[in-house]
């Protein structure tokens, strides 16, 4: 059976990752509207009417006109923009965290974001397990490459090639943080502290605890063998039982749409760290994982493992 997709914002970077990732695929047929229509509120719910499945790739204003553009159509939509990441009715397209049979039956699947991916795959199997507190007030710092910041962020590191670090975010209150307290079942919002490093693809989220402090903590070894429980069996997700002295983000490397965790320190302090591609599982891969379970394939098809 051929699955029509629709892909709303193919022109975008995620959008375009999609595409490739689905181009030379049989199982799905591709609807991409041509530029002079690729506008058109008009056009845009034709398709979305016309499509077994919609990918939204688009700023969170728009992704919310476009779920209005398909309202009365049978289409099942998945929205990679942050608009229904803890809206109601929406699944969180995190099918090792929610589960993937509440993926496959869902009609409307918000993709999590890139950091929030990291984030939550070190946090939420610890909290769940009640190794960790839920009412701990929780830092989270990472890097990602410029490419997650979309066109106008990847204009200005490919053309000021003197930025070596930007920190943003410095208001607090990122739009990420939400999802991020909700799906690892926090007390308290998590501080967060993100940054942009002149690599295209890639991204490090780190979590430090000072295990000393946390009553009841868990040795070192505790941490790093409940997270390989909760994923055993996961294709996208590896627990690494070694401590390398180093992990390096290059500043090229090749697409993947893997999610390696670490855990590194002592019973008095530990350093819970996630490397993924930000445009892979923190973005287009996730959508497309997504997508293979709505539409009843194998999981991890036409993904970089």
């Amino acid at each position: 059976m051929t699955h029509t997709v629709f892909i709303d914002g193919a022109a975008g970077t995620t959008g375009l990752e999609i595409v490739e990732r689905l181009a030379a695929r049989s199982e799905f047929e591709l609807l991409v509207l041509d530029e002079s229509q690729r506008k058109s509120a008009e056009a845009r719910r034709e398709a979305f009417h016309s499509a077994d499945f919609a990918v939204l790739c688009l700023p969170d204003d728009a992704a919310k006109e476009a779920v209005a553009l398909a309202e009365g159509s049978k289409v099942r939509i998945i929205d990679a923009s942050s608009a229904h990441r803890v809206a109601p009715g929406w699944t969180y397209g995190f099918p090792e965290l929610i589960g993937r049979d509440a993926i496959a039956a869902a009609n409307r699947v918000s993709n999590p974001g890139c950091y929030p991916t990291g984030f939550l795959a070190l946090t939420a199997p610890l909290v769940r397990a009640g190794l960790l507190p839920a009412d701990w007030p929780y830092t989270c710092h990472a890097v990602s490459g410029y490419s997650g910041g979309g066109k106008a962020l990847i204009e200005r590191f490919e053309h000021d090639t003197d930025i070596a670090y930007r920190d943003y975010g410095l208001a607090m209150g990122h739009k990420h943080v939400a999802e991020m307290q909700r799906y690892a079942g926090l007390t308290h919002p998590p501080l967060f502290a993100p940054a942009v490093v002149p690599a295209h693809r890639g991204m490090v989220v780190e979590v430090p605890l000072h295990l000393g402090l946390i009553a009841n903590a868990p040795g070192v070894a505790a941490l790093r063998e409940c997270p390989a429980q909760f994923f055993a069996g996961s294709a996208l997700v590896r627990v690494h039982a070694d401590q390398p002295d180093e992990l390096l983000l290059r500043r090229a490397m090749a697409p993947s749409d893997r999610l390696d965790l670490y855990v590194f320190g002592t019973d008095e302090q530990a350093r819970l760290v996630a490397m993924l591609d930000n445009l892979g599982k923190g973005a287009s891969g996730a959508a497309v994982q997504s997508l293979n379970l709505m539409a009843g394939l194998e999981e991890t098809a036409g993904l970089e493992l």
